[in-house]
C-alpha cells in the first residue's frame, strides 16, 4: 500500500513538473501600420536618410517671448519641492533659459553624433549611430541598442557613449568595443508619432527590431531604463534568437508575490534570499514603497487616462513643460531632494544638459504624443497584456541604483528573467542611470558583456 502511494505521488509530481514547468514562450512577430491614413499599397521606402537637429531665430524668438511673459503662483512658505517644483528656483531656471542658455550651441553639440531617419509601419523613425572611432585591426564591434524613457531622450545617452564606442581614449579596456544605436521612441523628439491607437511598447520594440535588421544587425546588445527597460523586455520576448544579452537599469515585475513577501516584514526577507542591502532598500514599506508610490504616481494617472488634455498646456507654455519635466529630474533622482528649495537638480545635472532636453520635447511639440505612450501602455490597467505575464529567456544583466523609484530584489528579477547572470547592486545613482552616471553604467553593462561573452 504504502509503495502505491508512494509510485502515485511520484507520478503526481512528474505530471505537476511536466504542466507547471516554464515554457520558452515568445510574442508573436506582428505587423502594424501607424501612419495617417490607410496603409499605402506600395512598399514601403526603406531607405536610411542622414538628419540634422536644426533651429531658427524665429523659434528662439518665440521662446523667449513666452519666457518673458511668464506668469508664477508663489510657493507657500517652506514648501521646498512637496508642492512640486518651486517657483522660487523656477524663476532662476528661467532667467538661465533666457539670458545665458545657447540654444544654437546645444544643437551643435546634438549633432556631434550621426543623425538618421527610415520609415518604419508608416512612421519616420529617428536614431544616432554612433560607430567606433578607433576600432583595432581584426577586431569587430558589439551593436548595442539603448533605449530611452518618459521624460528622457536620445540625449541621455550622450555622456556614455564615448565610453562605450571609445573606451581606451577614456582609461578603459578595450576588450569590449561597441557601435551604439539609439533611437527616438515614436512620439518623442524627431521620431513621428502614431497616428493611430494602440502604440505601445510592443509595437516599438518590434519597430526597432526591424530598425537593426535594416542595419544588418542579427544578433545585438540591448539596454534601457524606464520605458525603455520595457521595450527591450518586449523585444527579448519577441525575438530572442536576436538578442545576445539584455541590459535594464528598471524591471517592470508585476507579482503579486512581490508585495506579499514584503509584508512578511524585514525579519523574514532573508528566505527569499533577501540581503541586508535589499532590506535598507525596501524597508521601512511605509515610507519606501507606499508613500513613495503616492507621492511620485500622480503622473501616471493623469497621463494614462487623459494624457491630451493637460498636454494642452504643456505644449504651450515652455515655462510649464519645463516645471512639469524638471520636477522628475529632481525626486526621481533622489527622493530627498524634494526637502532641498532648488530640488538638488544641479546636484547631478548641469542647466544646459536639463534645459537641451526640454527643448526636444519643446521644439519638436512631441510632449502630448510622448504622454500619450502611458494610455496606450497602462490605460487597460495593470497585468492585462500577455507580456506582462510572460519571462525573457535571454542572457539578463540587472544595475540596481540605489535611488530608482523602486527597489526590485535578485530574486524577483531572476522570476522574471531566468537567465539573469548579473545583479549588481549600485553605489549611487537614481532613475536617469546613464544621465547621471555614465560612468557607473558601462562599467556594468561592459561587466554583464564580459559574462555573455565567456559563456
Amino acid at each position: 500500500m504504502w509503495l502505491e502511494i508512494l509510485f502515485a505521488s511520484v507520478l503526481a509530481f512528474v505530471i505537476y513538473w511536466f504542466v507547471s514547468r516554464d515554457k520558452e514562450e515568445t510574442l508573436p512577430l506582428d505587423y502594424g501600420w501607424w501612419g495617417p491614413g490607410t496603409k499605402p499599397t506600395t512598399g514601403e521606402d526603406e531607405s536610411i536618410r542622414p538628419f540634422r537637429v536644426e533651429t531658427s531665430d524665429q523659434e528662439i524668438k518665440d521662446l523667449h517671448y513666452r519666457l518673458d511673459n511668464v506668469r508664477l503662483s508663489p510657493p507657500v512658505e517652506n514648501a521646498c519641492f512637496h508642492y512640486g517644483f518651486n517657483s522660487n528656483y523656477l524663476k532662476k531656471v528661467i532667467g538661465y533659459w533666457r539670458n545665458t542658455f545657447d540654444w544654437r550651441k546645444q544643437v551643435e553639440i546634438l549633432n556631434q553624433y550621426p543623425h538618421f531617419k527610415t520609415k518604419i509601419e508608416g512612421l519616420d523613425i529617428h536614431f544616432i549611430h554612433v560607430k567606433p572611432p578607433h576600432l583595432p585591426a581584426g577586431r569587430t564591434a558589439k551593436p548595442l541598442l539603448m533605449v530611452h524613457g518618459w521624460p528622457g531622450s536620445f540625449y541621455e545617452f550622450y555622456k556614455i557613449i564615448p565610453l562605450l564606442t571609445d573606451p581606451k581614449s577614456h582609461g578603459l579596456s578595450d576588450e569590449h568595443i561597441f557601435e551604439v544605436i539609439c533611437p527616438s521612441i515614436p512620439g518623442y523628439a524627431y521620431s513621428e508619432a502614431s497616428s493611430k491607437k494602440g502604440l505601445d511598447t510592443v509595437a516599438t520594440a518590434r519597430i526597432f527590431y526591424k530598425l537593426m535588421l535594416r542595419l544588418n544587425f542579427q544578433e545585438f546588445y540591448i539596454q534601457g531604463g524606464d520605458w525603455g527597460s520595457l521595450i527591450c523586455t518586449n523585444m527579448a520576448q519577441m525575438v530572442p534568437r536576436h538578442v545576445k544579452g539584455l541590459h535594464l537599469n528598471m524591471a517592470f515585475v508585476l507579482k503579486n508575490q512581490y508585495f506579499l513577501t514584503l509584508l512578511l516584514g524585514p525579519r523574514f526577507q532573508g528566505l527569499f534570499g533577501r540581503t541586508q542591502r535589499d532590506i535598507e532598500l525596501l524597508y521601512p514599506m511605509k515610507e519606501k514603497i507606499l508613500n513613495s508610490v503616492m507621492r511620485e504616481s500622480g503622473y501616471m494617472h493623469i497621463q494614462s487616462t487623459k494624457p491630451d488634455t493637460v498636454g494642452c498646456a504643456l505644449n504651450d507654455s515652455p515655462v510649464g513643460l519645463a516645471a512639469y519635466i524638471l520636477e522628475k529630474f529632481s525626486t526621481w533622482t533622489n527622493s530627498e531632494f524634494r526637502n532641498l528649495e532648488d530640488g538638488g537638480l544641479e546636484r547631478k545635472f548641469s542647466l544646459d544638459d536639463l534645459l537641451t532636453n526640454i527643448m526636444l520635447y519643446w521644439t519638436t511639440e512631441s510632449i502630448v504624443s510622448s504622454q500619450r505612450f502611458y494610455k496606450e501602455n497602462l490605460g487597460q490597467g495593470f497585468n492585462v497584456h500577455r507580456h506582462e505575464r510572460m519571462k525573457a529567456y535571454v542572457p539578463t544583466g540587472f544595475a540596481a541604483f540605489p535611488s530608482e523609484l523602486l527597489h526590485v530584489p535578485q530574486d524577483l528579477v531572476r522570476a522574471k528573467f531566468p537567465r539573469l547572470c548579473s545583479y549588481s547592486y549600485m553605489p549611487r545613482g537614481g532613475h536617469f542611470a546613464a544621465f547621471e552616471e555614465p560612468e557607473l553604467l558601462a562599467q556594468d553593462i561592459r561587466k554583464f558583456v564580459g559574462l555573455v561573452e565567456r559563456q
